[in-house]
């Protein structure tokens, strides 16, 4: 059926496109994780290199007990999910501001931090329809990074852009498990 501006959208439908589009992103997260550690040098880009203990204030994990997580409302579950891509969105441009400044040569990678930028936003805005069929209020933009981070060291730039990438990961399985629940519960 065609799109009709102005044309209700069922929550099913919108739940299986964001879900769609949370799946396609799950693909991509690991490459963009990988893309990134190798651009890095060492001890980013040696093999196996993992610092889970590494984590930004300004993002959330997405890592939650699961009784909590089982407890959540699904309105409540979405604008989880809804803040922590705005944050991501934000962060992915700081990350790819460093990047061109660190890394200018890696188009594959500033296109690849531009891409999950872009999927970012996306998955943002379909969540945002979701909630909004759901009745809930979806939550205003903030801006999670507040002043401009400038003076940060190159590696803790370079500490900075793993961890968003890695959470970017996260989130994106958090999403995709999420929205699973959802897809579940309003079959079309």
């Amino acid at each position: 059926a065609p799109f009709v501006l102005g044309a209700p959208v069922s929550l099913a439908d919108s739940i299986n496109r964001t879900y769609n589009l949370a799946l396609y992103m799950q693909k991509n997260s690991s490459v963009l994780v990988q893309t990134y550690l190798q651009y890095q040098g060492s001890p980013f880009s040696d093999p196996g290199f993992s610092a889970p203990e590494i984590q930004l204030s300004s993002l959330a994990p997405a890592a939650v007990p699961f009784t909590l997580w089982r407890s959540l409302g699904d309105g409540e579950r979405l604008v989880q999910v809804h803040r922590a891509f705005s944050a991501l969105a934000q962060h992915l441009q700081l990350v790819s501001d460093d990047q061109a400044d660190l890394n200018p040569g890696s188009s594959v990678l500033l296109s690849q931090l531009a891409a999950a930028r872009l999927r970012a936003q996306g998955l943002m805005s379909n969540i945002a329809c979701a909630i909004t069929v759901l009745g809930v209020s979806v939550p205003p933009e903030m801006d999670t990074l507040g002043p401009a981070p400038f003076g940060a060291s190159v590696f803790q730039r370079k500490c900075r852009g793993y961890v968003v990438t890695r959470e970017y990961g996260h989130w994106t399985d958090r999403a995709v498990r999420d929205l699973a629940l959802l897809k579940a519960k309003y079959v079309a």
